[in-house]
This record gives C-alpha cells, structure tokens and sequence, in this order.
C-alpha cells in the first residue's frame, strides 16, 4: 500500500514543472525524496540517482524518467504576445484556450492560450484543425517591453493543470508521463531498501526522455553505471475507453496491475524474471508485444555499451500528452512490489545471457 506520505510526495512531483532540458526542480524534489533512505546524486545530463546496497556484486539499474512535454517560447511581438513551439509530441489541438504555466528567471509566468474565436473563424475554415502556428500566448503585457520583463526567448512552460483525485484511487495530472515512472522506481527503491537482496540497485529519474532521439539521460546514465540488468518504467495506452481498437494496441485495462512488454529490444531472460516473480508474489499482471522499438528509455538502455539485459514494466495510462493523464494508484503499487521483489529475485549466479 502506497503511503499517505508517499502519495503527497507523489502529488507535489506532478505538480511541479520540468518540461524536457528543464527538469532541474522535479529532479531536486526526487533527491530530497530519495535521501531520507538512499545515497544520492545528479550528473550534468540531468539524471538523479538513489542507490541502495551499494556492496552488491551485481548492479540492478531502475529507470523512469522525470521529464515532461512542455512549450518553449520562440518569439515576443511588439504588443507582448508571446509565441511558442513544443517540447515533445503534442496535439496542438489540446493547448487551445489552455492556462500555461511558464518558468520565468523571476519565478512562475502565466498566460492563456489564445485563437481567433469561433464567430470570426471563416466557415470553410472551421474544421480545420489547429497547428501550434495559429496559437499564441496572451500574458496580461500591455507590450513587448513589459512582457520581456517577465519572460525571455527560451523560457519553458507546462499546461497549467494541477493533480486531481478521482474515485477508485485514480488521480489525473499532467506530467504523470512519465513523472508517475521516476516516482515508481523511487518507490520500489524505498521498499527494496527496507528488505534488501543480494544486489546493489541504483534508481535513476532520467532527463529528456520525450525528445530523446539518441537515448537522452537514460543512455548516459547506463553508460555510468554499466548494470548487469536494468527495469524500465513507463506508461502505456489504457485501452479501456471508447475508441480504442485493441487489435491494434492491445488490451490494457486500467487497474488490473502493471503491463509486461515482450519482444523488441527486452530481454527474454529479464521478461522472465518479471513473469516469473509477478506470479509468485500474486501480482496481476497483463502483457504488451512490442515488435520493434518501445518508443521508451529502454530502447537507448538496452543497446548501451556492450548490451544490458533490460526488460520494461508499464502502467496503463488514459489520455497520454494531455493536461488530464489518468491512472490508478493500485497499479502504481503494485508495480513497486514487483520491481522490489524481482530486485530481490536477482543473486550472483543470475545468468542475464538468453542460452
């Protein structure tokens, strides 16, 4: 069961912006978080790490990374509109009208989202989706000098929605891809911790994941550390709503516990291992193929340095790259349990090699 505490922990994380190559102020809430029971420390790609046991013989890496989409702004008008591009893969259709939440030098900036309304839209013109283009960024300036004061070309920004619960233990948030990944491997360290294994095993909230085309903050932090097996943490597609065709994506179900990916680049070996643990320790589970990359940290882990063994835990997540991302808390808990009992699972004589 997750914690009173941990669950505040886990509310503040979300609600704190750290949009990709800004996530400094999450990551510093994750160390604090991580040093009342781990030694702790950050790299300059912006990865932090907890490690418990750190005499193990081999070293068992836990990976969720800690960044967000976000905007950036690229241009300031005469009449102190601001403009913006993404971070990451956005709808553009989802930031219209939206409240932004930007990281000024001096502090948080506000604005809105603004489009021409719908009476001055030319009819013809009216089911044409938006692009990011259309869009601006209205932040109360009465000019371009006054809004430069606030904000500067380079400042980031998230959508300005904060953590909500729902029934059933659900809560809905931006940010929980994959902020809701950096607080499972953080939770999972904490409950390894308080029953250790025979392994050394290393936690890392990585940096930069959602625009990670070379592997971001996860293969740097993989290269340090050279695990014998790594577990990656993410989010996938819930597929328990209207509109989703399961033959294509899956069946996934919110609340029936943490999902197992097969195929692509995770090891047999460690998919086992998972497999084999959730069914001992009566965890349900249900199952992902994966035919080529994950579109996760482990596509870059388990192609680091000379291969590591890798295998990838998600949670089902409703409406991913949204201000309103839901998920369950159960399935947050029990993807800890798993990953503290496969921790444990793991001796010197483990054999990560497929023969």
């Amino acid at each position: 069961m997750i914690s009173p505490a941990s669950v505040s922990f886990l509310k503040q994380l979300l609600d704190t912006p750290g949009p990709s190559g800004y996530e400094s102020a999450p990551a510093k809430l994750w160390r604090q978080q991580a040093s009342t029971f781990a030694s702790v420390s950050a790299d300059v790609a912006g990865n932090s790490l907890a490690v418990v046991n750190p005499d193990g013989k081999r070293t068992i890496m836990l990976a969720g990374h800690i960044d967000e989409i976000g905007v950036i702004v690229t241009y300031i008008d005469e009449n102190g509109y601001a403009f913006i591009a993404p971070i990451g893969g956005w709808d553009p259709q989802v930031l219209v009208a939206q409240r932004i939440r930007f990281i000024g030098r001096g502090g948080d900036v506000y604005g809105v989202v603004g489009k021409l309304p719908i009476h001055l839209i030319k009819p013809e013109e009216r089911d044409r989706a938006s692009k990011i283009t259309d869009l601006w960024v209205d932040i109360g300036a009465k000019d371009k000098a006054e809004a430069e004061s606030m904000l500067s070309v380079g400042d980031a920004g998230v959508i300005d929605a904060r953590v909500m619960e729902l029934p059933n233990g659900r809560i809905v948030s931006r940010s929980i891809d994959n902020r809701i990944g950096a607080f499972v491997v953080l939770e999972a360290l904490k409950r390894y911790a308080d029953k250790p294994g025979a392994a050394r095993v290393v936690a890392v909230a990585t940096a930069q994941e959602e625009i990670a085309l070379m592997g971001g903050g996860a293969i740097t932090s993989a290269c340090g550390l050279n695990p014998d097996m790594a577990l990656v943490v993410d989010v996938t597609f819930a597929t328990d709503h209207p509109s989703i065709d399961k033959k294509a994506v899956g069946d996934t179900k919110m609340g029936s516990g943490p999902v197992l990916v097969r195929g692509s680049v995770v090891s047999p070996v460690v998919y086992n291992l998972l497999r084999d643990t959730a069914e001992r320790e009566n965890i349900p589970f249900s199952l992902h193929a994966s035919g080529r990359n994950t579109s996760t940290d482990a596509d870059a882990i388990a192609i680091a340095r000379e291969g590591i063994a890798t295998g990838l835990v998600s949670i089902p997540n409703r409406y991913m790259h949204s201000p309103n991302e839901m998920i369950s808390l159960d399935d947050v808990d029990r993807t800890a349990d798993l990953l503290a009992a496969a921790c444990r699972a793991v001796t010197d004589r483990t054999d990560f090699t497929a023969r």
